[in-house]
């Protein structure tokens, strides 16, 4: 991916725990830090989390803040990797969902793949949107009242959504585009 600094100063929230899915967080994470982005990946303890590689375990990450050492207000936009044990433990945590709400009542951007979907699900923001993820949280996201599609990226106003790993290149750069759009920079300055 070529360099470019189009998001410069701008702070994006990394949420996850445990069981993340690695190229998820970590591919995702390089596109926005090329891009000129401060990344900071917030957790429910600090210290390193786990990466699985799909069923496999991965490397450690560090922390860089717990849910209660962060500010939504701080934060220009939210990424959130999948991983089934990540997604689903996230879904769980009231500070977790605390800190979408808040991101997404101020029409901040929002880009979840893969299970990430759970915690916008969980938090109650998902009805009337149109999002993709892993096939096998479909009925989730139907159930949830919203409408559920089986394309590699979507954009629904401020949030972007994919389904799995291989969908990365296309998730980045619409992740990259929207995180950049001038109305996302302008109302969360």
């Amino acid at each position: 991916m070529e360099k470019n600094k189009n998001l410069q100063g701008l702070r994006v929230a990394i949420l996850a725990t445990d069981g993340f899915e690695e190229a998820e967080l970590v591919e995702t994470r390089k596109a926005l830090d090329s891009a000129g982005a401060q990344t900071l990946l917030i957790a429910p303890k600090s210290g390193r989390l786990q990466a699985m590689r799909h069923h496999e375990k991965g490397g450690p990450v560090k922390v860089d803040l717990t849910f209660e050492q962060a500010d939504p207000a701080d934060f220009d936009a939210v990424l959130l990797p999948g991983g089934a044990l990540n997604a689903d433990a996230l879904r769980m945590n009231e500070a977790a969902e605390a800190f979408v709400k808040q991101i997404d009542s101020q029409h901040k951007p929002i880009a979840v793949i893969c299970h990430g979907p759970w915690l916008l699900i969980s938090a109650g923001l998902t009805r009337g949107r149109t999002l993709t993820s892993y096939f096998t949280i479909q009925d989730d996201i139907r159930n949830s009242g919203a409408n559920w599609v089986d394309q590699e990226v979507i954009q629904d106003k401020h949030w972007v959504s994919s389904r799995k790993p291989d969908d990365i290149p296309g998730f980045n750069r619409k992740m990259l585009a929207v995180f950049g759009e001038p109305k996302s920079r302008a109302e969360s300055a």
